[in-house]
């Protein structure tokens, strides 16, 4: 059995103007359980870029709290547009677990259409890469280096508030506020 106060890390990207060049801000949250609020970490990736899982781990990797985080949670599978997330290679790199959050089933014959339709089709086989998603409830996911079990054991943990983990909630939260100068959305 988990601890309750299981020390995770919730990724969610701030809000962009879609067609633009650039970068956007990245927010992490570290959270013990669902109820403590630890420490906060950012970074920046290019807008439909090919640099956030680079970037990601780095982030993750040279923090403070690593030695202690257990899982990774991340807002989708992509940040800043369609700067697709290799969930395998951040597993890699970091040695944690990641669970992607879905909250609504997608269209992944539609997302792959996209992305052939505005010269991404490579980032097809990072989508294909991460597998199957899976309904949880109300949510859906996909999972890398945990089992569903376990992640179903640690997603009852950290979401006390929502249907969404808290830190990826929180994330969120930060993240448009910094941008936007005030927090909007559902994460």
């Amino acid at each position: 059995m988990l601890k309750d106060e299981i020390r995770v890390i919730g990724i969610d990207d701030s809000p962009f103007k879609k067609f633009k060049r650039g970068q956007v801000l990245v927010v992490g949250t570290i959270f013990r359980g669902g109820k403590y609020f630890d420490g906060i970490l950012s970074t920046k990736v290019s807008i439909d870029g090919n640099n956030a899982t680079k970037k990601i781990s780095e982030m993750i990797n040279n923090c403070k709290f690593k030695p202690q985080l257990q899982c990774i949670f991340l807002n989708g599978i992509a940040v800043g547009g369609f700067n697709v997330i290799d969930v395998k290679e951040l597993n890699k790199k970091t040695k944690l677990p990641v669970v992607v959050i879905i909250r609504k089933k997608p269209n992944i014959e539609k997302i792959k259409e996209t992305l052939i339709k505005i010269n991404k089709k490579n980032k097809i086989k990072l989508i294909e890469k991460a597998g199957s998603v899976i309904p949880v409830g109300e949510i859906y996911m996909q999972l890398t280096g945990i089992s569903i079990e376990k992640a179903k054991e640690i997603l009852k943990i950290v979401c006390t508030r929502s249907l969404i983990p808290e830190p990826i909630r929180i994330a969120h939260l930060i993240a448009s506020g910094i941008t936007d100068g005030q927090s909007r959305g559902k994460a």
